[in-house]
């Protein structure tokens, strides 16, 4: 892997991230495919929106249909015909958030699946395992996600944990990399840590200098925001975070967010986003554009012959009115979660090369007036 950043605009970054299956550029969004696929849209949609890289989850592809047979069938990429990069997730966080019978032991977790309440046990072995047979280009190593608020005794056990199996993710890494080179073959899965620590600056510290000292990470990811603590505490957090993050290294900001909150994270220097928000709020009838969000289920739209967006010129913009999109959504359509889905993410994928150029051309400061004062309009 190899991540050259081009220009900083203050601590806003432009890169260029080269992985087995394509360059990305940053910053970038990623689209959520769960499942291995992103919901409502198959990947001509995705190559038509010129997606470079999407997430797919090791939890519930694990579960579903399970690792070995997507091994058996080529990994993700041939299994999917999604030819350019995937990242995956360590699973650690649907392991938190869909089970309440969860225990977290020194090596490990535990917990009990959502489809059938059959028991597994994740360790950060495990989970590099799981990703390796879905041949991701980026695998998350398995960490100690903690929802806020919480104490301070629970937040230290979290990054004590989650070094502790960094360190173990690391030596395996390595260890399969020489396996792998010993046979005169190069591994392409590379491994990010996860920084985690709340929102106390002590611990974010203690969390980053702890993973940094490590080894060499292929990128850094800031875990455990946008978990339930106010906006304002997220961006204080970044504020501290990321310059403790190497510069030559990508920064991943995990499940994050909103438009407004991909334009903070940008200018607090992050590169790499995913949330599953432009999706399914497009399924559930919420359409973002450049001048803030539409409820296109409201009566008002229902002889509005405007495409979603002025600005936009997806399929669904070009193609499709106001009025039309209304219609399938109250109709309840299949065609409106396609059509709703590809306006979002063609919104979210141009919101982050906007940002790109305007840091390339030393604008970043104008885009991100510009930026609010659209919604403002």
């Amino acid at each position: 892997m190899e991540f050259n950043l081009q220009k900083a605009d203050g601590n806003a970054r432009a890169g260029i991230l080269k992985l087995a299956h394509g360059e990305i550029q940053t910053p970038i969004f990623m689209p959520v495919g769960t499942q291995a696929s992103v919901k409502a849209l198959d990947f001509n949609d995705l190559l038509t929106l010129n997606a470079p890289i999407i997430l797919g989850n090791t939890y519930h592809l694990y579960l579903r249909p399970g690792d070995a047979v997507i091994a058996a069938l080529g990994g993700l990429h041939h299994f999917t015909k999604f030819p350019k990069n995937f990242l995956t997730d360590s699973g650690g966080f649907q392991a938190f958030s869909l089970n309440s019978n969860v225990k977290y032991k020194e090596d490990g977790i535990v917990f009990k699946s959502h489809i059938d309440g059959s028991s597994h046990f994740f360790t950060p072995q495990k989970v590099l395992d799981i990703q390796y047979n879905l041949n991701s280009d980026i695998m998350m190593i398995l960490d100690d996600l903690v929802g806020l608020p919480a104490s301070k005794e629970r937040i230290l056990e979290s990054i004590n944990r989650t070094t502790q199996w960094a360190q173990s993710a690391m030596t395996y890494h390595n260890f399969k990399k020489q396996i792998a080179q010993d046979k005169g073959e190069i591994l392409t899965n590379h491994i990010f840590a996860i920084v985690q620590g709340g929102t106390d600056r002590e611990f974010r510290e203690a969390s980053a200098r702890d993973l940094t000292s490590l080894g060499d990470f292929d990128g850094y990811a800031i875990g455990g925001l946008a978990v339930g603590e106010p906006n304002a505490q997220m961006y204080a957090t970044l504020d501290f975070t990321t310059p403790l993050l190497p510069k030559d290294k990508p920064r991943y900001l995990m499940g994050v967010g909103t438009p407004q909150d991909i334009v903070e994270a940008i200018a607090r220097g992050v590169d790499m986003f995913d949330c599953v928000m432009p999706t399914r709020n497009a399924r559930n009838g919420t359409i973002f554009t450049h001048f803030g969000k539409l409820a296109i289920k409201s009566p008002r739209f229902k002889l509005d012959t405007q495409p979603l967006d002025s600005k936009c010129h997806c399929y669904t913009c070009i193609n499709h009115s106001r009025a039309y999109l209304h219609h399938l959504f109250r109709s309840g359509e299949m065609s409106y979660f396609r059509l709703a889905s590809i306006h979002n993410l063609a919104y979210y994928l141009k919101l982050v090369c906007d940002a790109r150029e305007a840091i390339l051309k030393g604008e970043f400061l104008q885009f991100y007036k510009n930026f609010y004062a659209q919604l403002q309009s």
